[in-house]
């Protein structure tokens, strides 16, 4: 067993590897109850989730955290198509399905939260509740976001991540160093990752295909072939936003009331997009006395 899969923090987590339909993905997860699914965004796994996961599960849930597709040790389909929103979607609805729930809460972060609204769109029968964490609604990002000046700037990276072999070059040389200074300097507090964290985060990049894997999620997301059909969200809504975040604009937060009309958005104005790293008791809180919250 591969360290990313052992000697994890919580003795309570369990590894086993999950047929979803065109792929499997290995999950870590732990506790019983209601399902809550949590989805890591670039450049994470499953490990992303290692405090809150045991945190939620400790509060009265069946805590899921899969390696997406292309991620950690999770297959890693050839090719663009293959992570385009709409499979992404698909893989959840089928983890749902895999692990025998009616219906599933979703927590994502970043491309995670991307992936979460896809699932929402795409299976609203499979889903109770959402939670995103600093990730727009995909639509308020393409309407809103990317024909912002300032927003265009903050995400140069994802054009750059267009271009064939480029990203993969610069992001794997010298030990994928520039992945791992992400890491080290983003991330506020010097709590966030002990030199094991690090050292497991390298050794998720280097598995075969990962890089490409990654790097495919964007490629994929400006193809109209794969996307989700933008349906509005009917069901609660949790937005959990660190306002100091680099890449992604405060106002981007709201992800609009006509696509989702019953939403709560909660600003933390000393935190970045890394949120669930520097203040993990809060994001469990704040999941758990959502997932909890009974509507009038």
């Amino acid at each position: 067993m591969s360290t990313s899969q052992s000697g994890d923090a919580s003795p309570e987590i369990r590894h086993r590897t999950v047929d979803v339909g065109e792929v499997r993905l290995h999950i870590a997860e732990a506790g019983s109850g209601p399902l809550v699914i949590l989805l890591h965004g670039f450049p994470e796994f499953w490990y992303a989730w290692r405090r809150i996961l045991p945190a939620l599960a400790r509060e009265g849930f069946h805590v899921v955290a899969p390696d997406m597709r292309g991620y950690g040790a999770s297959d890693k389909p050839e090719g663009i198509e293959p992570y385009g929103p709409r499979h992404l979607a698909a893989d959840i609805a089928g983890l749902v399905r895999a692990l025998g729930a009616p219906r599933a809460s979703v927590v994502g972060h970043d491309w995670g939260a991307g992936v979460a609204w896809c699932f929402a769109m795409a299976h609203p029968e499979l889903l109770d509740r959402l939670v995103v964490i600093n990730g727009p609604h995909p639509t308020r990002m393409l309407r809103d976001g990317l024909r912002s000046p300032r927003q265009l700037v903050r995400s140069w990276y994802m054009f750059m991540f267009q271009l064939p072999g480029v990203p993969e070059h610069f992001l794997g040389r010298d030990g994928h160093a520039l992945l791992m200074k992400a890491l080290r300097e983003e991330v506020r507090g010097p709590n966030a990752f002990d030199a094991e964290d690090l050292d497991r985060y390298r050794e998720a990049f280097a598995a075969p295909g990962a890089l490409t894997g990654m790097i495919n999620y964007y490629r994929a997301a400006i193809r109209r072939k794969s996307q989700v059909e933008t349906r509005r969200i009917d069901a609660p809504v949790l937005v959990l936003w660190g306002d100091l975040d680099r890449h992604l604009g405060r106002e981007l937060a709201d992800p609009g009331g006509d696509l989702v009309p019953n939403v709560r958005i909660v600003h933390v104005p000393d935190a970045t997009h890394w949120i669930h790293h520097e203040r993990p008791e809060l994001v469990t809180a704040e999941v758990a006395a959502f997932l909890r919250w009974k509507e009038a």
